[in-house]
């Protein structure tokens, strides 16, 4: 079952070889599977929470940022993302600017101020 704001299956096929390799042969601990990652990853973007904030079930925050950070400096993500959006079902797209406020100052200058031409 696919939980809030995971990837589906799909979307894991069409990126999963754009991750680098889990298994590289090095000693120590094993690396976290890329895909849990990921999802820690969207889950953090997509809900706003802080990364301490990171449900168990991702493994470590620190873990997740590391490998976050380490993708980002290597454009790793940035592939991922430009791939993914080429699918995106922009019909759903909303924006809702009722939200946005201005303060009652940001009207315009200050009356008496200097001429418009």
């Amino acid at each position: 079952m696919k939980k809030r704001y995971e990837l589906s299956d799909q979307e894991w096929g069409q990126i999963a070889g754009l991750s680098p390799k889990e298994n590289t042969g090095k000693r120590g601990r094993p690396s976290k599977d890329n895909r849990i990652m990921l999802n820690a990853m969207v889950w953090i973007v997509r809900s706003g929470a802080p990364w301490r904030d990171l449900p168990e079930r991702y493994g470590p925050w620190e873990t997740v940022y590391s490998r976050f950070s380490k993708w980002i400096d290597d454009g790793i993500l940035d592939n991922i993302f430009r791939i993914l959006s080429l699918e995106a079902e922009l019909e759903d797209l909303s924006i809702d600017a009722s939200i946005v406020q201005a303060h009652q100052h940001s009207a315009g200058a200050k009356k008496g101020g200097f001429p418009m031409r």
